[in-house]
């Protein structure tokens, strides 16, 4: 029996679940770990505040704890990785955030990172949570598109913020590699990649491409 990986997305919103999932499917094939991607119904409608992110925390604990013996490794599928040291203190399992897992991934193929936010107050957020990584010296700027997560679903406005942000972030500030900040942005990467010229990381893909290693691998995690 092939290795399961489990996505969580800590709010509610279904929309965002089926567009990570679909951002996944290169991970998937024959001698591929299975990726099963669930939705926290009771989860805030999107993670948009510290308190969201706060009230999502034992939501996602709870929900690796239910799964732990039926799953190989799991992803904390929201920016601001709620519930991360909760759930590896839980399981010997690999546990990724795809916040951590993001700017990880950046850092090796830019080092001059950009991140793109939904809200400027996700701003903030961001910075606390890098430092916290020892990662924040690494972000050149952190630009917001003015939109909540349920927003996300309007590709044709979305597009527009989210490459105008991209060319910000390059022109302005130098940076050679962007991540989206949030999980819902996953279906604009091609495009912004494109348009930019520099590597476009979505951190739910980071964080997935990452357990797929570990699950390959081997690898044991201490607690």
């Amino acid at each position: 029996m092939s290795n399961r990986i489990l996505v969580i997305n800590p709010n509610r919103n279904e929309q965002v679940t089926e567009a990570m999932d679909r951002a996944l499917d290169p991970f998937r094939g024959e001698n591929c770990p299975t990726i099963d991607c669930i939705t926290l119904r009771e989860g805030p409608l999107g993670i948009e505040s510290q308190s969201d992110a706060d009230a999502a925390a034992p939501l996602v604990y709870r929900t690796v704890y239910e799964n732990e013996s039926n799953a190989d490794a799991f992803v904390i599928a929201c920016y601001s990785d709620p519930g991360l040291r909760a759930a590896r203190e839980l399981t010997s399992k690999p546990v990724f955030g795809i916040a951590e897992a993001g700017l990880s991934t950046a850092i090796m193929m830019g080092g001059r990172i950009g991140v793109i936010s939904i809200l400027e107050n996700a701003v903030e957020r961001h910075f606390s949570y890098a430092k916290s990584l020892s990662l924040d010296s690494r972000i050149v700027a952190d630009v917001p598109i003015g939109l909540s997560v349920a927003e996300l679903a309007d590709e044709e406005i979305v597009t527009v913020k989210m490459l105008d942000a991209g060319y910000r972030l390059r022109r302005d500030f130098g940076a050679n590699v962007i991540v989206l900040g949030c999980a819902g942005m996953a279906r604009y990467r091609q495009a912004l990649e494109e348009k930019n010229g520099i590597p476009v990381i979505d951190p739910t893909q980071a964080a997935v491409a990452a357990a797929v290693s570990a699950l390959r691998l081997k690898i044991s995690v201490s607690r």
